[in-house]
Protein backbone atom coordinates (compact mmCIF):
# COMPACT_ATOMS: atom_id res chain seq x y z
CA UNK A 1 0.00 0.00 0.00
CA UNK A 2 1.33 3.55 -0.64
CA UNK A 3 1.68 5.76 1.88
CA UNK A 4 1.01 9.73 1.35
CA UNK A 5 2.79 12.35 3.58
CA UNK A 6 -0.55 13.52 4.36
CA UNK A 7 -1.54 10.70 6.42
CA UNK A 8 -2.57 11.12 10.04
CA UNK A 9 0.04 8.59 11.48
CA UNK A 10 2.80 10.71 12.84
CA UNK A 11 5.47 8.07 12.63
CA UNK A 12 4.72 7.58 8.73
CA UNK A 13 5.45 11.51 8.63
CA UNK A 14 8.58 11.41 9.94
CA UNK A 15 9.84 8.05 8.33
CA UNK A 16 8.64 9.34 4.84
CA UNK A 17 11.03 12.86 5.45
CA UNK A 18 13.62 10.57 7.09
CA UNK A 19 13.13 8.50 3.42
CA UNK A 20 13.47 11.88 1.65
CA UNK A 21 16.49 13.66 3.05
CA UNK A 22 18.63 10.28 3.07
CA UNK A 23 17.90 9.86 -0.28
CA UNK A 24 18.79 13.51 -0.83
CA UNK A 25 21.70 12.59 0.68
CA UNK A 26 22.80 9.64 -1.52
CA UNK A 27 22.33 11.62 -4.71
CA UNK A 28 24.07 15.09 -4.42
CA UNK A 29 23.79 18.13 -2.82
CA UNK A 30 21.03 20.81 -3.10
CA UNK A 31 23.54 23.19 -5.00
CA UNK A 32 24.49 20.54 -7.62
CA UNK A 33 20.84 20.09 -8.08
CA UNK A 34 21.00 23.91 -8.79
CA UNK A 35 23.55 24.06 -10.91
CA UNK A 36 22.53 20.73 -13.01
CA UNK A 37 19.57 22.07 -13.99
CA UNK A 38 21.35 25.13 -16.47
CA UNK A 39 23.10 22.70 -17.54
CA UNK A 40 20.32 20.11 -18.69
CA UNK A 41 18.80 23.33 -20.57
CA UNK A 42 21.88 24.14 -22.49
CA UNK A 43 21.74 20.56 -23.88
CA UNK A 44 18.35 20.78 -25.24
CA UNK A 45 18.91 23.84 -26.72
CA UNK A 46 21.74 22.27 -28.32
CA UNK A 47 20.04 19.08 -29.27
CA UNK A 48 17.39 21.62 -31.03
CA UNK A 49 19.72 23.40 -32.83
CA UNK A 50 21.59 20.53 -34.70
CA UNK A 51 18.34 18.88 -35.41
CA UNK A 52 17.11 22.37 -36.46
CA UNK A 53 20.50 22.32 -38.59
CA UNK A 54 19.70 19.31 -40.19
CA UNK A 55 16.34 20.70 -41.63
CA UNK A 56 17.66 24.03 -42.34
CA UNK A 57 20.46 23.43 -45.35
CA UNK A 58 22.96 26.22 -46.17
CA UNK A 59 22.88 27.62 -49.70
CA UNK A 60 26.14 28.72 -51.79
CA UNK A 61 24.48 32.44 -51.06
CA UNK A 62 24.62 32.03 -47.61
CA UNK A 63 27.97 30.38 -47.65
CA UNK A 64 29.38 33.01 -49.55
CA UNK A 65 28.39 35.81 -47.26
CA UNK A 66 29.16 34.16 -44.37
CA UNK A 67 33.40 33.52 -45.58
CA UNK A 68 33.17 37.87 -46.64
CA UNK A 69 31.77 38.25 -43.06
CA UNK A 70 34.97 37.19 -41.31
CA UNK A 71 37.67 39.04 -41.54
CA UNK A 72 40.83 37.72 -43.39
CA UNK A 73 44.25 38.13 -41.45
CA UNK A 74 47.20 38.69 -42.80
CA UNK A 75 51.04 39.15 -41.16
CA UNK A 76 52.81 42.21 -41.20
CA UNK A 77 56.21 40.31 -41.16
CA UNK A 78 57.27 40.58 -44.84
CA UNK A 79 60.61 39.10 -46.31
CA UNK A 80 61.70 43.08 -47.74
CA UNK A 81 61.87 44.22 -43.72
CA UNK A 82 64.56 41.33 -42.85
CA UNK A 83 66.97 41.80 -46.06
CA UNK A 84 68.34 45.40 -46.15
CA UNK A 85 69.21 46.83 -49.46
CA UNK A 86 71.90 47.20 -51.32
CA UNK A 87 73.84 50.44 -52.41
CA UNK A 88 74.33 51.24 -56.25
CA UNK A 89 77.93 50.15 -56.04
CA UNK A 90 76.85 46.97 -54.21
CA UNK A 91 74.38 46.20 -56.72
CA UNK A 92 76.54 47.25 -59.58
CA UNK A 93 79.38 45.01 -58.79
CA UNK A 94 77.09 41.77 -58.27
CA UNK A 95 75.52 42.07 -61.34
CA UNK A 96 78.67 42.26 -63.09
CA UNK A 97 80.26 39.35 -61.08
CA UNK A 98 77.66 37.19 -61.80
CA UNK A 99 77.21 37.87 -65.38
CA UNK A 100 80.91 37.03 -65.73
CA UNK A 101 80.82 34.31 -63.89
CA UNK A 102 78.19 32.50 -65.42
CA UNK A 103 79.70 33.43 -68.97
CA UNK A 104 76.21 33.72 -70.59
CA UNK A 105 75.91 36.17 -74.27
CA UNK A 106 73.40 38.30 -74.06
CA UNK A 107 69.87 37.08 -75.46
CA UNK A 108 68.72 39.02 -78.47
CA UNK A 109 65.42 38.01 -80.13
CA UNK A 110 66.09 37.34 -84.02
CA UNK A 111 63.59 40.28 -84.87
CA UNK A 112 65.88 42.59 -83.63
CA UNK A 113 68.92 41.81 -86.16
CA UNK A 114 69.77 44.67 -88.50
CA UNK A 115 68.07 42.95 -91.61
CA UNK A 116 64.34 41.72 -89.10
CA UNK A 117 64.40 45.53 -87.48
CA UNK A 118 65.16 47.25 -90.74
CA UNK A 119 61.96 45.33 -92.26
CA UNK A 120 60.11 45.70 -89.15
CA UNK A 121 60.36 49.62 -89.04
CA UNK A 122 59.62 49.93 -92.87
CA UNK A 123 55.71 47.87 -91.74
CA UNK A 124 55.93 50.60 -89.46
CA UNK A 125 56.38 53.23 -91.13
CA UNK A 126 53.29 52.07 -93.83
CA UNK A 127 50.88 51.28 -90.80
CA UNK A 128 51.17 54.67 -89.92
CA UNK A 129 51.05 55.85 -92.66
CA UNK A 130 47.39 53.86 -93.28
CA UNK A 131 45.87 55.76 -90.11
CA UNK A 132 47.01 53.68 -87.66
CA UNK A 133 48.69 54.28 -84.00
CA UNK A 134 51.13 51.44 -82.84
CA UNK A 135 51.15 50.45 -79.74
CA UNK A 136 54.03 48.16 -78.49
CA UNK A 137 54.17 45.15 -75.37
CA UNK A 138 56.19 42.14 -74.63
CA UNK A 139 59.10 41.33 -72.02
CA UNK A 140 61.73 43.85 -72.10
CA UNK A 141 63.07 47.22 -72.23
CA UNK A 142 61.41 48.77 -75.45
CA UNK A 143 63.41 52.07 -75.24
CA UNK A 144 66.30 52.11 -77.68
CA UNK A 145 64.17 50.35 -80.56
CA UNK A 146 61.72 53.20 -80.71
CA UNK A 147 64.56 55.48 -79.95
CA UNK A 148 66.15 53.98 -83.34
CA UNK A 149 62.76 54.40 -85.18
CA UNK A 150 62.65 57.87 -84.12
CA UNK A 151 65.73 58.79 -85.06
CA UNK A 152 66.24 56.58 -88.31
CA UNK A 153 62.75 56.72 -90.22
CA UNK A 154 60.65 59.45 -88.37
CA UNK A 155 63.09 62.36 -88.26
CA UNK A 156 63.51 61.81 -92.06
CA UNK A 157 59.52 62.22 -92.42
CA UNK A 158 58.50 64.86 -90.05
CA UNK A 159 58.66 66.16 -86.71
CA UNK A 160 59.55 64.12 -83.79
CA UNK A 161 58.59 64.29 -79.98
CA UNK A 162 59.92 61.38 -77.51
CA UNK A 163 58.69 62.02 -73.96
CA UNK A 164 59.99 58.90 -71.40
CA UNK A 165 56.72 58.83 -69.38
CA UNK A 166 58.55 56.91 -66.50
CA UNK A 167 60.44 59.60 -65.02
CA UNK A 168 58.94 60.86 -61.99
CA UNK A 169 59.16 64.73 -62.48
CA UNK A 170 57.81 63.58 -66.02
CA UNK A 171 53.79 65.80 -66.40
CA UNK A 172 51.56 65.60 -69.64
CA UNK A 173 52.01 69.54 -69.57
CA UNK A 174 55.77 69.05 -70.04
CA UNK A 175 54.63 66.96 -72.87
CA UNK A 176 52.42 69.45 -74.57
CA UNK A 177 54.79 72.38 -74.16
CA UNK A 178 57.56 69.94 -75.71
CA UNK A 179 55.04 69.96 -78.71
CA UNK A 180 54.20 73.60 -79.05
CA UNK A 181 58.07 74.31 -79.60
CA UNK A 182 57.58 73.29 -83.44
CA UNK A 183 57.50 76.34 -84.81
CA UNK A 184 54.63 77.74 -86.05
CA UNK A 185 51.83 76.56 -83.38
CA UNK A 186 52.72 79.41 -80.72
CA UNK A 187 51.00 81.52 -83.15
CA UNK A 188 47.94 81.15 -82.28
CA UNK A 189 46.88 82.80 -79.05
CA UNK A 190 45.07 81.32 -76.26
CA UNK A 191 42.50 82.28 -73.80
CA UNK A 192 43.88 79.96 -71.49
CA UNK A 193 47.20 77.59 -70.45
CA UNK A 194 44.90 74.74 -69.58
CA UNK A 195 45.93 71.03 -71.45
CA UNK A 196 42.60 70.77 -73.10
CA UNK A 197 43.18 74.10 -74.94
CA UNK A 198 46.82 73.23 -75.33
CA UNK A 199 45.62 70.19 -77.26
CA UNK A 200 43.18 71.84 -79.03
CA UNK A 201 45.84 74.00 -80.47
CA UNK A 202 47.69 71.25 -81.57
CA UNK A 203 44.80 69.45 -83.02
CA UNK A 204 43.88 72.33 -85.15
CA UNK A 205 47.25 72.92 -86.07
CA UNK A 206 47.89 69.81 -87.79
CA UNK A 207 44.69 70.09 -89.19
CA UNK A 208 44.83 72.94 -90.84
CA UNK A 209 44.46 72.86 -94.81
CA UNK A 210 47.66 73.09 -96.69
CA UNK A 211 51.07 71.01 -96.75
CA UNK A 212 52.74 70.10 -93.14
CA UNK A 213 55.34 67.67 -91.79
CA UNK A 214 53.38 65.28 -89.66
CA UNK A 215 53.77 64.59 -85.85
CA UNK A 216 55.45 61.84 -85.01
CA UNK A 217 55.30 61.39 -80.91
CA UNK A 218 57.25 58.45 -79.27
CA UNK A 219 55.93 57.67 -75.51
CA UNK A 220 57.89 55.61 -73.30
CA UNK A 221 55.59 53.92 -71.11
CA UNK A 222 52.16 55.47 -71.99
CA UNK A 223 51.07 53.51 -68.88
CA UNK A 224 52.66 55.64 -66.43
CA UNK A 225 50.73 57.86 -64.22
CA UNK A 226 50.18 60.91 -65.04
CA UNK A 227 49.57 59.71 -68.74
CA UNK A 228 46.28 57.66 -67.19
CA UNK A 229 44.61 60.35 -65.67
CA UNK A 230 41.42 60.96 -67.69
CA UNK A 231 42.58 64.67 -68.59
CA UNK A 232 45.78 63.68 -70.30
CA UNK A 233 44.04 60.48 -71.63
CA UNK A 234 41.28 62.84 -72.73
CA UNK A 235 44.14 64.93 -74.72
CA UNK A 236 45.83 62.30 -76.06
CA UNK A 237 42.56 60.89 -77.18
CA UNK A 238 42.24 63.81 -79.24
CA UNK A 239 45.71 64.12 -80.73
CA UNK A 240 46.01 60.29 -81.75
CA UNK A 241 43.04 60.77 -84.58
CA UNK A 242 44.44 63.73 -86.05
CA UNK A 243 45.45 62.39 -89.22
CA UNK A 244 49.00 63.97 -89.33
CA UNK A 245 49.60 63.04 -85.87
CA UNK A 246 51.40 59.73 -85.49
CA UNK A 247 51.60 57.90 -82.33
CA UNK A 248 53.70 55.39 -81.27
CA UNK A 249 54.06 54.22 -77.91
CA UNK A 250 55.10 51.08 -75.46
CA UNK A 251 53.72 49.96 -72.31
CA UNK A 252 55.12 47.41 -69.46
CA UNK A 253 52.58 46.89 -67.17
CA UNK A 254 50.42 44.12 -67.09
CA UNK A 255 47.25 45.71 -66.51
CA UNK A 256 48.06 48.32 -69.42
CA UNK A 257 44.97 47.15 -71.88
CA UNK A 258 42.35 47.70 -69.24
CA UNK A 259 43.03 51.63 -70.07
CA UNK A 260 41.52 51.84 -73.15
CA UNK A 261 38.59 50.80 -74.12
CA UNK A 262 36.81 48.73 -77.32
CA UNK A 263 35.57 51.84 -78.86
CA UNK A 264 38.96 53.67 -78.12
CA UNK A 265 40.99 50.84 -79.56
CA UNK A 266 38.77 50.56 -82.80
CA UNK A 267 38.52 54.00 -83.76
CA UNK A 268 39.80 55.63 -86.71
CA UNK A 269 41.53 58.94 -88.37
CA UNK A 270 39.25 60.65 -90.93
CA UNK A 271 41.09 60.90 -94.03
CA UNK A 272 43.59 63.51 -94.31
CA UNK A 273 42.50 65.47 -97.78
CA UNK A 274 39.20 65.56 -95.93
CA UNK A 275 37.91 68.56 -94.11
CA UNK A 276 38.73 68.19 -90.43
CA UNK A 277 34.95 67.68 -88.68
CA UNK A 278 33.63 70.00 -86.44
CA UNK A 279 33.05 67.97 -83.79
CA UNK A 280 36.32 66.44 -83.72
CA UNK A 281 36.42 62.53 -82.27
CA UNK A 282 38.76 61.02 -79.88
CA UNK A 283 40.04 57.38 -79.77
CA UNK A 284 43.62 55.46 -80.31
CA UNK A 285 43.32 53.20 -83.53
CA UNK A 286 45.80 51.09 -82.05
CA UNK A 287 47.54 48.03 -83.95
CA UNK A 288 49.33 46.17 -81.16
CA UNK A 289 52.71 44.45 -81.92
CA UNK A 290 54.70 42.32 -79.03
CA UNK A 291 57.85 43.47 -79.46
CA UNK A 292 59.69 41.33 -77.04
CA UNK A 293 63.22 42.72 -76.45
CA UNK A 294 64.83 40.59 -73.24
CA UNK A 295 66.88 44.10 -72.90
CA UNK A 296 67.17 44.81 -69.23
CA UNK A 297 65.02 47.86 -67.63
CA UNK A 298 68.54 49.83 -66.87
CA UNK A 299 67.61 53.20 -67.94
CA UNK A 300 63.54 53.04 -66.60
CA UNK A 301 64.53 52.08 -63.34
CA UNK A 302 67.63 54.88 -63.15
CA UNK A 303 64.87 56.60 -60.57
CA UNK A 304 64.07 53.60 -58.40
CA UNK A 305 65.38 52.02 -55.75
CA UNK A 306 66.33 49.17 -57.66
CA UNK A 307 68.67 47.52 -55.50
CA UNK A 308 66.11 46.35 -52.77
CA UNK A 309 62.93 44.17 -52.65
CA UNK A 310 60.83 46.17 -50.29
CA UNK A 311 59.35 48.23 -53.68
CA UNK A 312 57.96 44.69 -54.50
CA UNK A 313 55.80 45.26 -51.32
CA UNK A 314 52.44 45.44 -51.95
CA UNK A 315 50.68 46.64 -48.86
CA UNK A 316 49.95 45.84 -44.94
CA UNK A 317 51.85 47.53 -42.46
CA UNK A 318 55.39 46.55 -41.51
CA UNK A 319 56.01 45.81 -37.95
CA UNK A 320 59.57 47.52 -38.25
CA UNK A 321 60.99 49.97 -41.24
CA UNK A 322 64.21 48.66 -42.78
CA UNK A 323 67.23 50.27 -41.72
CA UNK A 324 67.77 52.54 -44.46
CA UNK A 325 64.07 53.67 -44.24
CA UNK A 326 63.24 56.53 -42.43
CA UNK A 327 60.82 56.19 -39.36
CA UNK A 328 57.84 58.15 -39.21
CA UNK A 329 55.01 59.33 -41.72
CA UNK A 330 56.82 60.39 -45.13
CA UNK A 331 59.64 58.63 -44.90
CA UNK A 332 61.76 57.89 -47.77
CA UNK A 333 64.76 55.63 -48.40
CA UNK A 334 68.07 57.64 -48.19
CA UNK A 335 71.14 56.56 -50.23
CA UNK A 336 75.29 56.49 -49.21
CA UNK A 337 75.33 59.00 -53.14
CA UNK A 338 72.29 61.06 -51.60
CA UNK A 339 73.54 61.59 -48.00
CA UNK A 340 77.02 62.49 -50.06
CA UNK A 341 75.22 65.12 -52.08
CA UNK A 342 73.37 66.74 -49.02
CA UNK A 343 76.53 66.69 -47.00
CA UNK A 344 78.51 68.28 -49.90
CA UNK A 345 76.09 72.06 -49.64
CA UNK A 346 76.44 72.43 -45.47
CA UNK A 347 78.71 73.90 -43.98
CA UNK A 348 82.24 72.55 -42.01
CA UNK A 349 81.07 72.99 -38.84
CA UNK A 350 77.56 71.28 -39.83
CA UNK A 351 80.12 68.40 -41.61
CA UNK A 352 81.91 67.78 -38.01
CA UNK A 353 78.58 67.65 -35.87
CA UNK A 354 77.60 64.63 -38.59
CA UNK A 355 81.10 62.79 -37.91
CA UNK A 356 80.91 63.55 -33.98
CA UNK A 357 77.01 61.76 -34.45
CA UNK A 358 78.15 58.88 -36.98
CA UNK A 359 81.42 57.99 -34.81
CA UNK A 360 79.58 57.89 -31.66
CA UNK A 361 77.11 55.94 -33.35
CA UNK A 362 79.51 53.22 -35.19
CA UNK A 363 81.05 53.03 -31.64
CA UNK A 364 77.73 52.54 -29.41
CA UNK A 365 77.40 49.63 -32.89
CA UNK A 366 80.53 48.19 -32.36
CA UNK A 367 80.22 48.01 -28.34
CA UNK A 368 77.13 46.02 -28.96
CA UNK A 369 76.86 41.83 -29.59
CA UNK A 370 73.57 42.33 -31.28
CA UNK A 371 73.31 40.43 -34.38
CA UNK A 372 70.57 39.44 -36.59
CA UNK A 373 67.62 41.62 -38.22
CA UNK A 374 67.71 44.09 -34.61
CA UNK A 375 71.33 45.01 -35.78
CA UNK A 376 69.46 47.13 -38.76
CA UNK A 377 67.25 49.02 -36.01
CA UNK A 378 69.56 52.29 -35.73
CA UNK A 379 67.90 54.25 -33.07
CA UNK A 380 68.99 51.67 -30.07
CA UNK A 381 72.43 53.33 -31.30
CA UNK A 382 71.49 56.98 -31.03
CA UNK A 383 72.82 59.52 -29.00
CA UNK A 384 70.97 61.81 -26.47
CA UNK A 385 70.56 65.16 -27.30
CA UNK A 386 72.10 66.18 -24.20
CA UNK A 387 75.18 64.32 -24.93
CA UNK A 388 75.59 65.36 -28.03
CA UNK A 389 75.03 69.30 -27.42
CA UNK A 390 77.32 68.37 -24.37
CA UNK A 391 80.40 67.30 -26.71
CA UNK A 392 79.79 69.76 -29.51
CA UNK A 393 80.29 72.79 -27.35
CA UNK A 394 83.18 71.02 -26.00
CA UNK A 395 84.64 71.09 -29.56
CA UNK A 396 83.28 74.46 -30.22
CA UNK A 397 81.03 73.06 -33.19
CA UNK A 398 78.13 74.68 -31.30
CA UNK A 399 77.84 76.99 -28.39
CA UNK A 400 74.79 77.54 -27.86
CA UNK A 401 71.08 75.38 -28.49
CA UNK A 402 70.21 77.59 -31.41
CA UNK A 403 73.49 76.76 -33.45
CA UNK A 404 72.76 73.35 -32.16
CA UNK A 405 69.25 73.51 -33.46
CA UNK A 406 69.99 75.35 -36.87
CA UNK A 407 72.84 72.57 -37.79
CA UNK A 408 70.46 69.92 -36.98
CA UNK A 409 67.93 71.55 -39.04
CA UNK A 410 69.92 71.00 -42.68
CA UNK A 411 70.02 67.10 -41.63
CA UNK A 412 66.73 66.97 -40.98
CA UNK A 413 65.14 68.61 -43.58
CA UNK A 414 66.71 65.97 -45.98
CA UNK A 415 66.28 63.34 -43.65
CA UNK A 416 69.90 62.47 -42.42
CA UNK A 417 69.38 62.73 -39.48
CA UNK A 418 66.40 61.78 -37.44
CA UNK A 419 64.88 61.44 -33.71
CA UNK A 420 62.28 60.36 -31.60
CA UNK A 421 61.65 60.82 -27.79
CA UNK A 422 63.21 58.09 -25.68
CA UNK A 423 63.12 57.35 -21.96
CA UNK A 424 66.00 59.27 -20.96
CA UNK A 425 64.71 62.23 -23.77
CA UNK A 426 65.58 63.26 -27.40
CA UNK A 427 67.77 60.86 -28.85
CA UNK A 428 69.31 61.26 -32.79
CA UNK A 429 70.46 58.95 -35.49
CA UNK A 430 71.59 58.25 -38.80
CA UNK A 431 68.88 55.90 -40.75
CA UNK A 432 72.46 54.63 -42.49
CA UNK A 433 73.67 50.96 -42.18
CA UNK A 434 77.26 50.22 -40.34
CA UNK A 435 78.64 49.90 -43.96
CA UNK A 436 77.69 52.50 -45.39
CA UNK A 437 77.88 55.47 -42.51
CA UNK A 438 81.27 54.33 -42.05
CA UNK A 439 81.89 54.79 -46.29
CA UNK A 440 80.33 58.03 -45.87
CA UNK A 441 82.40 59.26 -42.96
CA UNK A 442 85.28 57.88 -44.62
CA UNK A 443 85.02 59.97 -47.77
CA UNK A 444 84.13 63.25 -45.81
CA UNK A 445 87.44 62.59 -43.92
CA UNK A 446 89.10 62.48 -47.21
CA UNK A 447 87.85 65.93 -48.38
CA UNK A 448 89.29 66.99 -44.93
Amino acid sequence: MPRYLGDDDGRSSESDEEDIEELLDEESEPEDLVQATPSRRKRKQDEAALSASNIIVETAFDAYFKHNSTRSRTSANVFSSLVPPLTAEEYTEGIESAAKGLNLEPLQPSILTDSSRDLLFVRFMRELAEGFNLLMYGFGSKRRVLNDFATEYCAKAGHVVVANGFQPEFTFKDLLSSIERIPGILNTELSSTTPETQSKRIYDFFSAPGPRRPLYLIIHNIDAAPLRAPKAKSCLALLALNPRIHLVASIDHINAPLLFSTSESAARKPDAHAPPPSVPRRGFAWLWHDLTTLAPYDFELAFTDRTSIKGAHGGGPRKKTDGLVLQGAGAAAITETAALHVLASVTQKAKKLFVLIGTRQLESIEESDITGPAEKDMQQFGIGYDMLFHIARNDFIATNDTAMRSLLGEFRDHNLVVSAQGTSGEVLWIPLRKERLASVLKSLQEEA
